[in-house]
């Protein structure tokens, strides 16, 4: 660990994003986390002496610049994002806004000699598959939703900001993260909910279909090692 350990996580409030703050005060680093709340909750938030929260949008380039600017952050994990099917297919608009986020994450950390950000990408990038099983370097990214068409224009500029600036990056393509924090809008804690009270359990199609859960702390433990260690740009699928 260098002298400098401040690291700053936005979406924090969310549950990949307080999980990963939890974990990184648990390991000694000090944690600025800034959310809006527009999808996370003030409950998930640490309780730690050196936990630092401030409630910004990302997409306010003035706010979240006397964040950055005032602190000399060694490390970026950038989570903010509208997320939830429902949510995003209801709200295009607010989703398409989230590129501006990206951009002013990206602008700041060059600017004030951040050495590494990491991306929360997603599998909906992948969008329908063209063939099984799918293959990274053939199957196209072909998905249309203005969730996944943010994500993929997301870790074009993390390459593009590394090729022409040299900021390092790591992007992660997270796939279905579950955990107890969740909001109860996603699957497994629908499927939980519907159980414990004795409805019937939703199925979509014919119930034979698979697909791909991470649980938290494999999210967390996994995405910490990768990023804390690697030194320089990837892109991991977790």
């Amino acid at each position: 660990m260098s002298e400098n350990n401040k690291i700053l996580i936005t979406g924090v409030a969310g549950n990949v994003g307080s999980a990963l703050a939890n974990y990184l005060l648990a390991n000694k680093y000090e944690v600025v986390g800034v959310d809006n709340f527009s999808t996370g909750a003030i409950s998930k938030l640490p309780v730690h002496d050196n936990f630092t929260f401030v409630k910004l949008d990302v997409n306010d380039i003035q706010a979240l610049s006397q964040v950055m600017l005032s602190r000399q952050f060694e490390y970026v994990f950038h989570y903010a994002a509208v997320v939830g099917v429902q949510r995003t297919l209801d709200n295009p608009i607010n989703v398409l806004n989230d590129i501006q986020g990206i951009k002013n994450i990206l602008e700041l950390s060059k600017n004030t000699g951040v050495k590494k950000v990491a991306f929360s990408s997603s599998s909906e990038v992948y969008g329908e598959p063209v063939s099984l099983p799918q293959i990274e370097n053939i199957t196209p990214l072909n998905s249309k939703l203005p969730y996944a068409v943010v994500k993929n224009v997301g870790e074009a500029y993390f390459k593009s900001y590394h090729q022409e600036y040299g900021l390092d990056y790591v992007i992660f393509r997270f796939f279905n993260t579950y955990g107890p924090n969740q909001s109860e809008d996603f699957v497994i804690p629908k499927l939980l909910r519907q159980a414990l009270h004795g409805k019937d359990i939703t199925i979509y199609g014919d119930g034979c279909q698979s697909r791909t859960f991470c649980y938290i702390d494999d999210n967390i433990e996994a995405s910490c090692a990768i990023f804390l260690t690697m030194s320089f740009q990837m892109m991991f699928i977790i």
